[in-house]
């Protein structure tokens, strides 16, 4: 390697030579795209089955929730070492076993006769399955393979495509549920995720080595102390807690909500299936702006623009109608906050440990699904209504936008050696 190549691998960790092939865009575009538009559209409708399991096996709203609760920190922690071995080993691997998982998670779930059963299968199974077939995995893929003048709107269409899958894919739950009972679409939908088994296959890099074939090297244990030694990188954490907290709060109980107030089953499936169609919109144009506006301005906005949203719908009175516009309004801002979010892991840090270090980011945000789905389900059985996580969903959103004020997004500079000597207090 010449002197050259050392000064700008040196001055921008994001541009790593590597020595595999790149695979082509429109075949990480499409297969990522598939995938999590499938992988991700079954999982935005479980909230359809919070009252039909609950009612039929006369088990608290508390115990579909924890289950619940669980996939989401699962979906987290496995996250951080599903991201380890796709970074290391190649994703496609990681894709094929955790669709399996999936399939089977779903299968479990259909007859599951205990609550401990629920959390087996919908919990833990699925949790790892979503681990494996969701953003931080696809997205490591295209850091690797998509130059970073086109990063943030390639994943900008990557979110955009999971958010179309949950506009087809929750309308299509809510038929399946009321044509053939909520037992037999769980079986249907554990098919259909085997379709994810081929796609993985689009993803394989042929020649890719890992860490071990970049031009700069660096362990795990590096790229870890270097990434949480940075201000700037916890903050991108606390706010994406917040993030989650929010989401899986109203995608799991916004169907029970509605139907407390006395409205029609069927307003929820529309109004989950409006979340994912102005998603679309709302991610799409989240990943062409970030190569544009400040990436750290971006998500503030979103934060603070959520926060607005659920307290006009709180404090309104309630109807179809105002349930689709808030639910257009909170699909607009729904995974806006993705690109964003891991455009700025990747700018920073590289492409290197991208998945690992996303998995980390995508924790928080579990952690946060974890404590809002489970509130939500607690809070509603000690006072029969949702009031006080609405409230929470509120003051978390203002929280979030503005500790995304002061994130930096400058890339991190190191010498050959692995250690930074630039922004690492950013």
């Amino acid at each position: 390697m010449n002197s050259k190549s050392a000064l700008n691998t040196q001055a921008n960790p994001a541009s790593l030579i590597t020595t595999f092939k790149p695979i082509p865009l429109w075949q990480v575009l499409c297969c990522g795209a598939a995938i999590i538009s499938l992988a991700m559209g079954v999982r935005h409708g479980f909230g359809l089955w919070l009252q039909p399991m609950t009612q039929a096996h006369d088990w608290s709203r508390q115990n579909y929730s924890f289950a619940m609760a669980v996939q989401n920190l699962t979906w987290g922690v496995v996250g951080v070492f599903s991201g380890m071995v796709a970074d290391r080993f190649g994703a496609f691997r990681v894709v094929f076993v955790c669709a399996l998982l999936y399939a089977l998670g779903l299968y479990g779930m259909a007859y599951a006769s205990s609550p401990q059963v629920l959390l087996l299968t919908t919990g833990l199974l699925i949790g790892c399955a979503q681990a494996g077939t969701t953003y931080a995995v696809i997205y490591g893929v295209i850091g690797r393979n998509v130059p970073a003048n086109k990063r943030s709107w390639a994943m900008g269409v990557t979110a955009a495509a999971g958010s179309f899958g949950q506009f087809l894919m929750v309308p299509t739950e809510g038929w399946l549920i009321s044509w053939a009972g909520w037992q037999t679409a769980l079986i249907i939908l554990a098919c259909s995720v085997l379709v994810i088994l081929p796609l993985s296959f689009g993803l394989r890099e042929p020649g890719f080595t890992g860490g071990s074939g970049s031009v700069a090297k660096q362990s795990v244990s590096h790229a870890l102390s270097e990434a949480f030694g940075l201000r700037s990188f916890r903050l991108l954490m606390s706010g994406y807690f917040v993030c989650g907290f929010q989401v899986v709060f109203i995608a799991v109980h916004m169907p029970g909500y509605l139907k407390d107030q006395g409205l029609a089953p069927q307003v929820a499936s529309y109004a989950l299936a409006l979340i994912g169609l102005f998603n679309i919109f709302g991610t799409y144009l989240a990943g062409s702006l970030g190569e544009r506006i400040a990436k750290n301005k971006m998500l503030s906005a979103i934060y603070l623009g959520r926060a607005l949203a659920i307290s006009v719908f709180i404090l309104t009175p309630l109807s179809p109608v105002s349930v689709y516009i808030f639910s257009s309004v909170m699909g607009f801002l729904w995974l806006s906050t993705v690109p964003p979010t891991n455009a700025v892991i990747a700018q920073i840090f590289g492409v290197a440990h991208l998945s690992m270090l996303g998995g980390f980011v995508f924790l928080s945000h579990q952690l946060g699904s974890f404590m809002g789905v489970w509130l939500g389900g607690y809070f509603y059985d000690v006072y029969g209504n949702y009031d006080i996580v609405w409230y929470l969903c509120i003051a978390l959103g203002i929280f979030a936008g503005l500790i995304n004020l002061p994130i930096k997004d400058t890339p991190i500079q190191r010498s050959m050696g692995g250690l930074s000597v630039g922004t690492s207090k950013a």
